[in-house]
């Protein structure tokens, strides 16, 4: 296999790290939906702490008014996975029932980056 095809069968492993805000999702679902349309194949996963957990509460808008629900409802639909961490949650005072169905919980975000890259070979993005 050629060093440049590492993983193309299989699509790429890819975490997309999400703890400044609704700019830095927006910027981070486009990234997604570009590579997705590169690697349809790749393994997606958002992993939202701190102010990032935002884009994934219920009735949230980008900057054009359009609800971040329809766009990550269209990712979740090729594969796409949304962690919420579940200390931000604790820390803020938010409740599970706060965000779209669309949304999984970790018990820590930092903890689940850093266990996708160590033990299941991630790559890390940070919009």
């Amino acid at each position: 296999m050629l060093a440049g095809s590492v993983g193309a069968a299989d699509g790429m492993k890819v975490i997309y790290h999400i703890n400044e805000g609704n700019d830095q999702a927006s910027n981070g679902l486009r990234n997604a939906n570009n590579q997705l349309d590169v690697d349809p194949k790749a393994r997606i996963v958002f992993v939202a702490h701190s102010k990032g957990v935002d884009f994934l509460m219920k009735g949230q808008k980008d900057k054009r008014g359009n609800k971040f629900e329809d766009i990550v409802e269209r990712l979740k639909l090729k594969g796409v996975e949304f962690q919420v961490c579940e200390k931000t949650l604790k820390s803020r005072k938010l409740s599970k029932d706060q965000f779209i169905e669309y949304a999984s919980y970790v018990p820590s975000g930092v903890w689940q980056v850093t266990k996708l890259q160590q033990q299941e070979g991630y790559a890390y993005l940070k919009p």
